[in-house]
């Protein structure tokens, strides 16, 4: 079981480090088109992985409180867009592809540094979704299976593969070398397996409150996909074709989900 979990938990961390050896084999800088589908691509896998994987086993969780089983998720999910919401106003960050600084302007960090940031901000609620749901199958919790969870991971792992790309192939045209711009696009996913050891090392004191905590992942994802990805994935008359994309990533994930469990 224990092999299974730390597994599952560096599945996602992998997919981000094959994203970024992306700069290896690519030798200019990456079709704008590309760009835009494998964000949307990358919204759709969120999307329904917060739905499938975090919401619906919260309110699972909570049926012991009959027709009001909604509120768990309905808290956890508004929490966890505030949270996101105030990360993105404190933490100095810039976007892909955006000259805009966004966050504080205390600290003077380099454009590498806050172009990380970015990516580390929306790991952050990744890793804390993965970690939940291992803690709950920690804990037998009869809505969380072994395989949901194992789905999780791979989802996150796939729309982590184009989110590695994203962030190494901009970072080497910004004159970085091919190890720094992989080194940096494969450490922008480490907070995820460390975000979700911390959330399992206190598996035991967050049991009672798991439903609120599963969707507060799924809340501060859904705030990743539509403060930030989507718009992105819709820029430069864009729209069509990402949207289609994040339809694909949306099925895949929902079958990946349902099919594992």
């Amino acid at each position: 079981m224990r092999m299974n979990i730390l597994i599952g938990i560096l599945i996602p961390f992998l997919g981000t480090s094959l994203g970024a050896a992306c700069v290896y084999a690519m030798k200019k800088e990456m079709n704008k088109m590309v760009n835009k589908i494998l964000l949307g691509f990358a919204s759709g896998v969120m999307m329904a992985a917060a739905v499938w994987s975090l919401i619906i086993p919260s309110i699972d969780m909570s049926q012991n409180m009959g027709k009001l089983s909604f509120i768990p998720a309905a808290v956890g999910v508004l929490v966890g867009i505030l949270f996101l919401f105030s990360l993105d106003k404190i933490v100095p960050h810039m976007h892909i592809n955006s000259k805009k600084e966004e966050g504080t302007k205390k600290y003077k960090l380099s454009k590498t540094t806050k172009l990380v940031l970015s990516v580390v901000i929306h790991n952050i609620p990744e890793g804390m979704a993965i970690g939940i749901v291992f803690a709950a199958v920690m804990n037998e919790a009869n809505a969380v299976t072994l395989a949901s969870a194992i789905a999780l991971s791979i989802g996150i792992a796939i729309q982590n593969f184009p989110e590695g790309a994203i962030i190494s192939m901009p970072l080497k045209s910004e004159g970085l070398s091919k190890n720094k711009s992989f080194i940096y696009g494969a450490l922008s996913g480490i907070v995820e397996p460390i975000a979700a050891v911390i959330t399992i090392i206190f598996s035991s004191v967050i049991t009672p409150i798991m439903p609120y905590l599963l969707s507060f992942a799924a809340g501060a994802m859904i705030f990743v996909v539509v403060e930030e990805l989507i718009p992105e994935a819709a820029e430069d008359n864009f729209s069509d074709i990402s949207a289609i994309a994040f339809s694909i990533g949306f099925v895949i994930m929902m079958i990946l989900d349902v099919a594992l469990s």
